[in-house]
């Protein structure tokens, strides 16, 4: 009797998809960058970001270079803060004229789930030389609190 192993069937099927895209003169590395703004799931990995607790309140640091801060729509619920926006694409090159085109253009959308409930009434952002600094304070009722024993 044979057994069937699900995981030896995922590998199987991901090395027949990277050798379709090896045939169309793709490697894996050039997919994900050319589908770093298309919608689904490729368009959260833009911005790089990194988030950090500072106690009362949450910094989320996005590397986003060549952003106009105009173009960047910044939305919190709850404890959710989507970063949505579009990038400038290059200026307008005969198709011929390029060499190589690495750096992506286009819209994106970013949501990053913060560990606790966020205050939408204070939070503040700022953009400089390429990397965008939201500062987001906790929601009053998700901010720890010291709770005193009576003794007995």
């Amino acid at each position: 009797m044979a057994i069937w192993d699900s995981l030896h069937e995922v590998e199987g099927l991901r090395r027949e998809i990277d050798r379709a895209f090896e045939q169309a003169g793709l490697s894996p590395l050039q997919r994900r960058e050319r589908v770093a703004f298309l919608p689904g799931r490729a368009a959260r990995q833009y911005p790089l970001v990194n988030v950090y607790d500072n106690g009362d309140t949450f910094t989320v640091e996005a590397l986003a270079p060549g952003l106009d801060p105009d173009n960047v729509d910044l939305t919190l619920v709850r404890n959710s803060l989507t970063i949505a926006g579009e990038k400038a694409g290059p200026k307008s090159v005969a198709s011929e004229g390029w060499h190589r085109m690495e750096r992506s253009a286009g819209k994106f959308v970013r949501t990053v789930e913060l560990p606790a409930e966020a205050d939408p009434d204070k939070v503040s952002a700022t953009y400089r030389n390429g990397l965008l600094v939201v500062t987001v304070p906790r929601a009053h009722s998700a901010r720890p609190r010291k709770v005193a024993i009576q003794a007995g």
